[in-house]
């Protein structure tokens, strides 16, 4: 989410405390296209079909989907710090094993505990950085999405160097970064303060009783149904090697980036949220639809597939905003919910992609994608009203979040 920070104070002026939380954010994000350039190998190296590699984000976006309702629960009861230190812990050992394990079912199983590290590192590193960071919520925010950016963009091209030399590689390379973000949180992140109040582990399931954050809950459920379909399954009519899969998802991730940082807020602050995510949602579902008509020709995907990457910018910041302006909750619940649902979304997509793909033809799971992407234009439009109120300022929140809380989760970012 994009925030209005101060011109006086630069959002890169910060404490160690918090590069060391940016650098395992980094590490983290890196972790959503690291596995995209190994697929093809994986399913060739292990004798896998496609659906059963497509396990490794149903499992990882499952488990995480699932500890995003306690994360809360249990930062608020252990502390910020030591929430962090036990997720990038559960992630260096599960990456680990997936790296030294034989067999696609063995990887699977090891993305599910490396997805519930994933979920108490993610939900917990934003509190973090908002707590620790000089320069107001702004800054903190404005370098959180440039982590993400970093990510996302260097992501596919360390997991296609590391693929190149095995498929193991991405596996081992995540677990040795991470072991060093492990080290720099125990050395530079202090003991923060536990909030005055806990949270309710039940809390994240009753805020979706408010129509608007279900209402954003279930557009996030769709978006990301289309979006990891693509994930996971477009690497497969490129026929392209690790290496050269590697390059086409970091030009991805670049725009994914760029759009991200540096042109939703232009867009948002010209057009206003609504609307500008109408038309991005229709851009997703017609590049996604020509994925689907052009599957067989390999340059058509990995052209439609770069694209992608400049509305999913778009997407990923706009709707994090858009959740946490109509959401009448405090911020950590409402990140808790709104995760639960979207990561759902995410963690079946490729299952359900498989399935379909195996039954009738590659092609099938595009057109599914392209049509949730479209489907999810009018779920959001079933809530305008709320979102055009809150963004006027008129719609007030039950709760509002306690700034210097970094028990709890500040806010769970809306990555696909």
């Amino acid at each position: 989410m994009s925030t209005p920070h101060s011109k006086s104070s630069s959002p890169f002026r910060q404490p160690k405390a918090v590069w060391a939380v940016a650098f395992a954010c980094v590490i983290s994000f890196m972790g959503i296209g690291l596995v995209d350039p190994i697929l093809p190998a994986l399913a060739e190296n292990l004798h896998a079909s496609p659906s059963q590699v497509s396990l490794l984000f149903s499992s990882y976006l499952i488990v995480t989907a699932v500890a995003m309702l306690i994360v809360g629960w249990f930062s608020s009861r252990f502390g910020a710090k030591r929430t962090l230190v036990i997720g990038l812990t559960v992630i260096v050992v599960f990456s680990a094993l997936a790296g030294s394990t034989g067999s696609i079912n063995g990887i699977v199983g090891f993305r599910a505990g490396w997805g519930l590290g994933n979920a108490l590192f993610i939900a917990t590193s934003l509190a973090v950085i908002v707590a620790s960071a000089s320069g107001g919520f702004g800054g903190a925010i404005i370098l959180y999405e440039t982590a993400l950016g970093l990510g996302i963009a260097v992501g596919p091209l360390l997991g296609g160097e590391l693929g190149a030399i095995s498929w193991r590689g991405p596996f081992f390379g995540v677990a040795v970064l991470m072991a060093i973000a492990l080290v720099a949180t125990l050395a530079f992140v202090p003991p923060l303060p536990k909030p005055e109040r806990r949270t309710s582990p039940v809390a994240p399931l009753r805020a979706l009783r408010h129509r608007g954050l279900l209402t954003m809950g279930i557009m996030a459920l769709l978006y990301n149904w289309g979006f990891f379909t693509m994930l996971g399954y477009a690497p497969y009519p490129m026929e392209l090697g690790a290496h050269q899969l590697g390059l086409v998802f970091t030009g991805w991730g670049l725009l994914v980036a760029a759009f991200s940082v540096l042109f939703a807020p232009r867009l948002q602050a010209r057009f206003g949220t609504a609307k500008v995510l109408y038309a991005n949602l229709l851009g997703l579902s017609i590049v996604m639809a020509i994925i689907a008509a052009g599957v067989t020709t390999p340059t058509v995907v990995i052209v439609a597939v770069i694209v992608s990457g400049a509305f999913i910018g778009i997407n990923n910041t706009l709707t994090t905003q858009a959740v946490m302006l109509v959401s009448p909750v405090e911020r950590p619940v409402a990140s808790s919910a709104y995760g639960f649902l979207r990561f759902i979304g995410g963690g079946l997509a490729p299952y359900v992609a498989g399935k379909l793909a195996d039954a009738t033809d590659l092609s099938v799971p595009f057109y599914l994608g392209a049509a949730t992407f479209f489907l999810a234009i009018p779920v959001l439009a079933s809530g305008h009203r709320l979102l055009a109120r809150a963004e006027a300022g008129t719609l007030e929140p039950e709760s509002a979040p306690a700034p210097a809380d970094a028990g709890t989760p500040a806010a769970t970012d809306a990555r696909g």
